[in-house]
């Protein structure tokens, strides 16, 4: 073996952290632990557009990236305000105990 990570293994990686973030948004209970693994499958997706771009040799990947990004720090900036609101209002950030935010 000569040392070069080809797009296999980016992809391999990639998948495990989408599937590790799904795996955590399914089974969490906790809105801040889910959208910290909404924030790791939007990163393996970053990660699996750049591997594609590099195997390719075409930038498009890599800024698409960049834009994802930006608007990922927007999503999470406002995410976690709503969750400070809603702790502030509820004292839990259990999802079963925000269903309900008219009360």
């Amino acid at each position: 073996m000569d040392g070069i990570v080809g797009l296999g293994e980016y992809l391999a990686v990639a998948s495990a952290l989408f599937c590790i973030g799904l795996l955590g948004v399914l089974i969490r209970r906790d809105a801040l632990l889910m959208l910290m693994c909404l924030e790791l499958m939007l990163n393996a997706v970053n990660l699996a557009l750049v591997a594609f771009a590099r195997y390719y040799a075409n930038m498009d990947g890599v800024i698409l990236t960049f834009f994802t990004i930006t608007v990922a720090a927007a999503e999470v900036a406002i995410g976690l305000a709503i969750l400070v609101a809603l702790y502030r209002k509820r004292k839990s950030l259990l999802v079963q105990d925000l269903n309900l935010l008219g009360r």
